[in-house]
């Protein structure tokens, strides 16, 4: 069984993964201050029974690593994954400054497509994968390169996020592309290769600068998108696809087990019908609102 959870925590994004190996990882630490003890003291105690932890960074932006400083001082980063840039956004903030800290670090690993790392995507006699592939960046894709320049003269980080996919053995499978922006995922459309993904975190927050084109959305066949908490306004909600929205539904934990995966949610009223209702048993502090099967 592994559990993915985001929690929300406003227009940011932070999330982790308990897997069904040995492995713990933690995309984006957006902590703000009304949740920040309550995360991380969350992330402490779920992390406790993994020797490897790791936190992956989509990009330097405060709205997705505000929190790392406090993360950081927290757990003690020892595997840090990002980008490799020199992006200039928010270079006051003591989040992103962690952030560069690190990346500049011997702690930073660089991912990029197709990369390999031991129990990223890679088994060993002493334990097994986390089941994490990176589908982007390309380093030598123009669109990288242009979107790499943009931000190390200052301009948005967003489209030097990853794409990441995580996949359990069997199981579930759950899609991650940070602020990527609509024009740009379709300027990269023919350099992704995008298998069928259960569950897929709407970048930018699900806002409609950054939907998910019609091309990408067919080939990745979603059974649950995940919209964002950016204001209502500014949403897509995805029709014609399942959805679960942040802003309503509180923070959400998919747990997979086998071919299944249990959605549990904390506010009390949320519900939708796509779910079906397998009678389990709610994740502590939270509220089962239905099953789905991959």
């Amino acid at each position: 069984m592994s559990i993915i959870k985001s929690f929300a925590v406003g227009e940011g994004d932070c999330c982790y993964i308990k897997h069904d190996s040995d492995n713990f990882t933690i995309i984006d630490a957006s902590l703000p201050d009304s949740r920040r003890q309550e995360i991380l003291k969350e992330i402490k105690n779920e992390r406790q029974s993994k020797q490897i932890v790791r936190v992956i960074a989509t990009h330097p932006e405060a709205d997705h690593v505000g929190g790392l400083h406090h993360l950081d001082d927290a757990i003690g980063i020892v595997n840090f994954y990002c980008v490799k840039n020199q992006a200039r956004t928010d270079s006051n903030h003591p989040g992103v400054q962690r952030y560069r800290k690190l990346h500049n670090s011997k702690k930073a690993f660089y991912i990029r497509k197709g990369c390999g790392r031991r129990w990223m995507n890679k088994n060993s006699e002493e334990r097994g994968s986390a089941g994490i592939n990176i589908l982007w960046p390309d380093r030598a894709h123009d669109s990288f390169k242009t979107a790499l320049e943009e931000a190390e003269n200052g301009g948005s980080a967003n489209n030097i996020c990853p794409i990441i996919r995580y996949k359990l053995t069997g199981g579930a499978s759950a899609f991650w592309a940070g602020d990527l922006e609509t024009n740009y995922l379709k300027g990269i459309q023919n350099a992704v290769s995008l298998p069928k993904t259960t569950l897929v975190f709407a970048p930018h927050h699900g806002r409609s600068s950054g939907r998910l084109p019609a091309s990408w959305l067919q080939d990745l066949d979603p059974k649950i998108v995940v919209i964002g908490e950016a204001q209502s306004q500014h949403l897509d909600y995805y029709a014609n696809y399942n959805t679960i929205t942040q802003n309503s539904a509180g923070d959400i934990a998919f747990e997979c087990t086998g071919s299944d995966v249990h959605v549990h949610v904390t506010s009390g009223n949320y519900r939708v019908s796509f779910l079906q209702n397998r009678r389990i048993q709610s994740l502590p502090r939270m509220r089962y609102i239905g099953s789905l099967s991959v």
